[in-house]
């Protein structure tokens, strides 16, 4: 068996690993990717880019072609059981991207796929699967398999964990974690956007007593509904909805907000609980965690995926530099920002769910006039900063 010699190996082609990998590439460093699954992207799954990120994008020439695509969420609407409370609009949100973007997460990562290759051809290893890691001084050494089971092996001057929550490099590298797990369950699905025209472009949360309905316009007038449930028997992503899952959702939907998507029109419905993990260390030696390896938090705000697009833009110069030098790299540092970032949109996703749990009437009552006034005062501005991750 040959080892092959790289500067960086990225463990995980999703997008977060796909982007750390482009960012590299663009800079002349020498990265492979490996990623365990054959298949191409698949699944609409995660939708939302931020503002940061896209300026991210920017850097390799990645947003023109997401912008292309996607849909564009100029503002955000609070309602109570179909009745509007506030409104928060992106237009001072941002400089350069006054919006957030949206689009499918397969197509995301097709464009990432595409711009990897253009940089650097054959540098993702579909169907390549890690199985240990050797640290050393001054290198890495990687072994795993290929599509057809016989064994690979890649000399790395550095590693990346892009490889997910469950990641198998924190695993072998014995980081621990800490976080919990939150009782609130989820169901979305992605049907044809039923809303008036005058709401196309607005993200829309109904936060009534019987639980919080969120809502984004998609490309191609589509719109994704999150529903909070109160059972656990949660469906999984598929290509073909179970019909009747889709009328259970679309009832619940039309019983809270009073707008019924067509149930026929389904093409995802998924379910989702909550937590959150840290892990202690996100670098040891020469191998750093990045993405939801190195945090993960709930999806309840959108802000996941957008994490580790910005750990890898501020990633990516640090190992370039490092791999010109030698140097073994600075991860306190790089760990100190991007995990008090991570607390930071935990804190903030937690405040989401906790505004969107069911309450009585008089309670229910008392937060939508307490959302009233927030929408109302001046600094609501700030409030769309955060949630377009201006801070981030």
């Amino acid at each position: 068996m040959t080892t092959e010699r790289v500067d960086v190996l990225v463990v995980g082609g999703g997008p977060v690993g796909l982007f750390t990998a482009a960012l590299l590439a663009a800079r002349g460093v020498d990265v492979v990717v490996w990623e365990r699954r054959t298949d191409p992207p698949t699944g609409s799954r995660a939708i939302g880019i931020h503002p940061p990120s896209l300026d991210a994008f920017a850097t390799i020439e990645l947003d023109g072609p997401v912008l292309a695509e996607a849909a564009r969420v100029h503002r955000g609407t609070a309602r109570s059981r179909g009745r509007p409370l506030g409104t928060l609009t992106f237009e001072r949100a941002s400089d350069t991207h006054p919006y957030v973007a949206t689009l499918d997460q397969h197509r995301t990562e097709t464009l990432l796929r595409a711009r990897l290759d253009a940089a650097s051809p054959r540098a993702l290893r579909t169907g390549t699967t890690l199985t240990a890691l050797d640290r050393h001084r001054d290198h890495v050494d990687a072994r795993g398999t290929d599509p057809g089971g016989a064994a690979v092996s890649v000399r790395a001057a550095f590693v990346v964990g892009a490889d997910g929550a469950r990641s198998l490099v924190r695993d072998l590298l014995g980081i621990p974690t800490t976080g919990r797990e939150y009782p609130d369950r989820y169901v979305m699905g992605d049907f044809a956007d039923p809303e008036p025209a005058e709401a196309r472009t607005a993200a829309l949360v109904d936060v009534g007593p019987h639980g919080v309905v969120e809502s984004f316009p998609l490309p191609g007038g589509r719109r994704r509904y999150v529903v909070l449930v109160p059972d656990e028997d949660l469906p999984v992503a598929a290509d073909a909805p179970d019909p009747q899952l889709a009328s259970r959702l679309t009832a619940i939907v039309a019983a809270r907000t009073g707008v019924t998507p067509d149930p026929a029109t389904c093409s995802m419905l998924s379910g989702f609980g909550v937590r959150k993990r840290i892990a202690r260390r996100v670098g040891t030696g020469r191998v750093v965690l990045v993405g939801d390896a190195a945090h993960e938090i709930s999806p309840i705000g959108g802000q996941g995926m957008n994490l580790g697009w910005l750990d890898a833009a501020e990633l990516a110069p640090l190992l370039t530099a490092a791999v010109a030098s030698g140097a073994p790299g600075p991860w306190p540092q790089y760990a100190r920002r991007r995990q008090a970032a991570a607390r930071r949109a935990a804190r903030q996703a937690e405040v989401n769910m906790a505004l969107g749990r069911p309450l009585g009437t008089v309670a229910a009552a008392g937060r939508e006039a307490l959302l009233r006034t927030v929408l109302r005062l001046p600094t609501a501005d700030g409030l769309a900063r955060t949630y377009a991750m201006r801070w981030a």
